[in-house]
């Protein structure tokens, strides 16, 4: 198989997965004839989702910001932090521990004093998301800075090469790909974190997310809108995750080499 076919195949295969497991739910539901209070089928959902369009849609705009706003601080302060953590052993001994404490903390017990503390709704709910998503973002850093190979530092040290020099010849190189890995996975965590935090501070308004359209529908016994609103968030983050991949692509090119 070459790869033109493998890729084509890796397109098909999970849409026919989806097609198929739709189907499949859509027979259940009029076979058995489930409440749509209960378990709605994906006609139901369809529909609420054509009827709510414009709700939902500005409510995944608020989210959408706030998950691309807690992206870029995560990736800029995670790796700046990184960058800092790797030049010196006793900085990452001493610091270390307190990144992991923010990584293990659950977000829904610190939120609510983040909400407090911080005056602007929106700028506590990027607080809370960055919270959960930087820490991939320092970790793959971290070990690709520090995944030098030991003939090319032996090589740059033969020649004197200055800490700065080797930081941006060497190890920023090196580390691209495990850089990328992390970005990708702090793409998915941020959008949990701004869907947890929504959750939490219970925002509406002009304001409301989806986690706020989500609970207003559990509350009023919309259980397709629930649903819609549900499936928009699963959408934004493989658009989001698809999106990172294309990114990691075009930056690294023929270090990414499928697995065969």
């Amino acid at each position: 198989m070459n790869a033109r076919n493998a890729a084509r195949l890796g397109l098909l295969a999970p849409v026919l997965v989806g097609l198929c497991t739709l189907g499949i739910w859509q027979a259940a539901c009029r076979l058995f004839a489930v409440p749509t209070y209960l378990f709605p089928a994906p006609s139901d959902i369809v529909a609420s989702l054509y009827a709510n369009g414009p709700m939902l849609l500005h409510a995944l705009g608020s989210t959408l910001y706030v998950t691309l706003v807690s992206l870029l601080v995560s990736v800029l302060l995670g790796t700046a932090i990184a960058v800092v953590l790797v030049q010196h052993r006793l900085l990452q001994a001493s610091f270390m521990p307190y990144v992991i404490i923010l990584q293990v903390t659950p977000i829904a017990a610190v939120a609510p004093l983040i909400i407090v503390l911080v005056k602007t709704t929106s700028m506590a709910l990027v607080l809370c998301a960055t919270l959960i998503a930087i820490f991939p973002v320092i970790s793959n850093t971290l070990i690709g800075l520090g995944s030098v190979d030991p003939g090319l530092e032996a090589y740059f040290r033969m020649h004197k090469a200055t800490r700065m020099q080797m930081l941006l010849r060497l190890r920023i190189p090196s580390a691209l790909p495990m850089f990328m890995a992390g970005v990708r996975i702090a793409s998915g965590l941020a959008l949990v974190g701004a869907v947890v935090a929504e959750f939490v501070a219970g925002t509406g308004g002009n304001s409301a997310g989806l986690a706020y359209e989500i609970l207003q529908s559990g509350f009023q016994m919309d259980i397709p809108r629930m649903f819609a609103a549900l499936f928009l968030i699963t959408v934004t983050g493989l658009v989001l995750h698809g999106g990172m991949t294309t990114i990691e692509r075009l930056l690294l090119g023929r270090w990414m080499r499928p697995v065969t």
